[in-house]
Formats: C-alpha cells, sequence, structure tokens
C-alpha cells in the first residue's frame, strides 16, 4: 500500500527528475492480413491497424490526466512485415509502408515499427523483397521504423545478411540527405532481437504475441541520478542498492499505468521495459549517472565498470517491482539522445571503440551514431559485425543503428530534433573488412549454445 511519502516521492520524480513513461506500444498481429494482391493486403493492413488503436492515443491521454504521470509517446508495433508479405505477388513492399505510415497518423501515434525481417538463418522470398524495399520505404514514410535481426546464439551470424545491410544503410542515407539522413535513424540491425520490445525503432510484434498486446516502457535517468547524489560517499555495494530501490519504484510505475491501459482498452497486459532511455534533456543522461558514480566524463577509463554496475542494479531492481519485465530492460546509450554523451563525443572522450566496449554490458548496442557520410559500405558492415558477435557470444540483445550522414565529416554536428536529437560525427576507422565481409555464409553459433 503506498503511504504519504511514497505519494509525495512519486510527485518529486516526474515534477523534478524527469520520471515518465516513455511509451505505451500497442502490439498488433498482422497475420490474418495475408493476401497475393497488394491491393487487398495494404486494406487489410490499414483496416487491422486503425481498428485495434483506435482509442490507443486517447486512453494514454486519459491516464495523464488522472495520474499526472507523463507519457511521452503512444507507438504501434506491428508482425514483421516479410511474414504477413510473403504470399503478396509484388516484389516491391513500399505500398506496405505507406499503408502503415497512413494508419498510424490516421490513429495518432508517434511512431510504428515492424517493417521488420528476421534472416538470422537464412532468407525466404518475403525477406528478400523486404530488405530491397527497405531505403523507399522508410524514404517516403514519416514515421515507419525498419529492423533486421541477422544474428541469433542459436543460428550464428548470417553475414550475407550484414551485407547486404551495409548497402541499404548507405541508400537509406543517400536517399534522406536532405532530412540528416533520417531513414537511418529508423533502421535498426539486431541480434538476439526480442518480440515483446516496446521502444523503436527497433520494435516488432513476435509471432509468440497475443493478437494485442499492451507493452509499456518506462524511463527516468535523472531520478536514478538524483538517488545516487542522495546517496553521498557510500561503497559500491550501497550504490548498487540505491539504484536497484529506484528502478523498483520507477517500475512500479510503468506497472500501473500498463494494467491501466490494458484494462481501458480491453487488451491484454504484455511487459514493462524497465529501461533507462534517455533525451537529450539536460538531467536526463545515463552518461551523467556514471559521471555522479564517480567518472570525470563518460568515456574515461571505468566507464565499461561503472555501466555493468547500473545495468545490472536497474534490472535487479525492475524485476522485484512487476512478474511481466520484458523488453530490453537495463541502461540504453544512443549517442544522439543522452546530453552526457553528446558532450563526451564533442570532446573526443567518447569513442566508437569504447561505445562498443560498453554495448557488451548495456541493453542494446551502437545506437544513433552519427558517422562520416562517405564511409563505404564494407566498413559499416564491420562495424554491424563486431557488435552483433558481441551479442551473439554473449547470448544478449545487440543492435546497430548508425547514421552515414550524408556530405558530413568528423566534427559536424547532424540534428535530428525531437527525442532524436543531435549528434557530432565520429571517427571511424577506414581500414578495410572487406574480404572478410564477401567471403559470406553464416559465422557458426557458439559452442555455448547448444543448452539442450
Amino acid at each position: 500500500m503506498l503511504n504519504t511519502g511514497d505519494i509525495l516521492e512519486t510527485i518529486k520524480m516526474i515534477e523534478e527528475e524527469h520520471l515518465d513513461i516513455r511509451t505505451i506500444t500497442m502490439g498488433i498481429s498482422l497475420m490474418d492480413c495475408a493476401a497475393d494482391n497488394m491491393e487487398v493486403l495494404c486494406a487489410r493492413i490499414y483496416d487491422k491497424i486503425t481498428r485495434s488503436a483506435e482509442k490507443l492515443v486517447r486512453t494514454g491521454e486519459e491516464i495523464e490526466h488522472e495520474y499526472g504521470i507523463p507519457i511521452i509517446n503512444k507507438r504501434i508495433s506491428v508482425t514483421p512485415i516479410a511474414m504477413v508479405a510473403g504470399s503478396c505477388r509484388a516484389s516491391d513492399y513500399t505500398p506496405i509502408a505507406l499503408a502503415m505510415d497512413r494508419a498510424a497518423k490516421t490513429v495518432g501515434v508517434n511512431f510504428i515499427g515492424g517493417f521488420s525481417a528476421l534472416v538470422h538463418k537464412g532468407f525466404t522470398g518475403g525477406d528478400e523483397n523486404l530488405l530491397r524495399s527497405i531505403p523507399e520505404a522508410l524514404a517516403s514514410t514519416d514515421i515507419v521504423c525498419s529492423s533486421v535481426n541477422v544474428a541469433t546464439t542459436r543460428a550464428g551470424i548470417n553475414m550475407d545478411a550484414i551485407a547486404q545491410m551495409g548497402d541499404i544503410i548507405k541508400q537509406c542515407a543517400y536517399l534522406t540527405r536532405d532530412n540528416s539522413s533520417m531513414a537511418c535513424a529508423k533502421l535498426v540491425v539486431f541480434a538476439n532481437a526480442v518480440e515483446d520490445n516496446p521502444f523503436m525503432a527497433g520494435a516488432f510484434h513476435g509471432v509468440g504475441e497475443p493478437d494485442c498486446v499492451i507493452n509499456v516502457g518506462v524511463s527516468g535517468p535523472g531520478v536514478v541520478r538524483s538517488a545516487i547524489a542522495r546517496a553521498g560517499d557510500c561503497n559500491l555495494s550501497q550504490l548498487a542498492e540505491t539504484v536497484k530501490r529506484t528502478a523498483f519504484k520507477i517500475t512500479r510505475v510503468g506497472q500501473l499505468v500498463a494494467t491501466e491501459a490494458s484494462q481501458r482498452l480491453g487488451v491484454p497486459f504484455g511487459i514493462v521495459d524497465l529501461s533507462l532511455a534517455p533525451t537529450p534533456a539536460i538531467g536526463d543522461s545515463v552518461a551523467h549517472i556514471l559521471e555522479e558514480m564517480g567518472l570525470e566524463q563518460c568515456g574515461a577509463h571505468g566507464t565499461t565498470a561503472t555501466l555493468a554496475l547500473l545495468n545490472d542494479a536497474v534490472k535487479k531492481g525492475g524485476v522485484m517491482a512487476s512478474s511481466h519485465v520484458g523488453g530490453l530492460s537495463g541502461a540504453f546509450i544512443p549517442v544522439s539522445e543522452d546530453a552526457g554523451m553528446i558532450d563526451a563525443a564533442r570532446a573526443g572522450i567518447l569513442r566508437l571503440d569504447k561505445l562498443e566496449a560498453m554495448t557488451a554490458v548495456c541493453s542494446v548496442g551502437l545506437d544513433m551514431i552519427a558517422i562520416p557520410g562517405d564511409t563505404p559500405a564494407d566498413v559499416i558492415c564491420g562495424i554491424i559485425a563486431d557488435e552483433i558477435s558481441i551479442g551473439v557470444v554473449n547470448n544478449k540483445t545487440t543492435a546497430v543503428r548508425v547514421i552515414p550522414a550524408f556530405g558530413c565529416k568528423v566534427g559536424d554536428e547532424v540534428e535530428f530534433g525531437g527525442l532524436l536529437g543531435s549528434a557530432p560525427v565520429m571517427e571511424v576507422c577506414t581500414k578495410s573488412p572487406g574480404k572478410f565481409i564477401s567471403r559470406g555464409g553464416r559465422i557458426p553459433a557458439p559452442i555455448h549454445s547448444l543448452r539442450n
């Protein structure tokens, strides 16, 4: 039962420490929309989305008003389109993305994810069509997001898929060259992608999910930073306990919102994703948490250790607060979306190789990183392959969302706007991994994948 102190503490978290519900995401299965005719398929997809999510935004706004808890985004994720469109005779899936875009705008959500393919062990015809369609689909829509899962710990790494993704990312950058290469910010390459992720751009509705489901993503880096500051000069075990207790409180708020949304919409409650998701706002930074823990600046030696402590404590605190924790859950490190990360990258303290090391202990991967526009496709493939390998070997989800900003060089700034923020263009090693990438085939699964 909540006491007066708990209520007042939550109010303070919201008003002074940037606590919010980052997203309510409705997952919608489109498996019953399959058709061999593109017009019929698009019509069914539009109808299913608008019918299922008709009350999503209004319900979120009502909960916001009644409880005083900010809900920043209302989003939709759908079944990977490569599966839904597999029986369609058309080979260009851009019309499906346009239908998704129209449907999402009709119901008023911020983003819709699921223009996706799962190709970790090979390609179907639908997968190949979707991959070819990604650049035009993302360039011609505003709020459609795409993801491609190229590896799992059980299957290994599909290097043929990675080889394609380097070219696809370059095409996306060129087609949106007049808009900060924005299409790349809506495209994620995954290892071990999860089926219930509420966060964009990587959200899709997995095949093991219900027909419709509500997933909630909480946030609160500012709350955690303030708690650490109040804890003062304590030892690391006490510091971890402070983070755990704070994560528990944050997750309880997410559980409340998820339960309310589920009941009001008549849709099953799926999971609470307790990830610390930063924004460009001052006071809402994961990097600043690490600095409050004792780093002079994020990116210094010791950064990976502090992030490991933070990520573990967040997970431990969150799982005590909800029986249905899922998604990614931990700490995100998207460079352009985190004020502290932006400052560290500008100063040259936070570099690509350090970010890669940090991804071994956090929740996602190399996220929202601007790189020079002339970075060769094979170098991008090498960046992806390195990061995906971390996920496969460590049996965790990792991802790559890099933006080769067209016409930009190291030191330039790329402005994305809104929650996507801005980013300095970071230096990459241009020595080619092309011969390795071009060998093709699959990197076999690690031996510890054989768990049966």
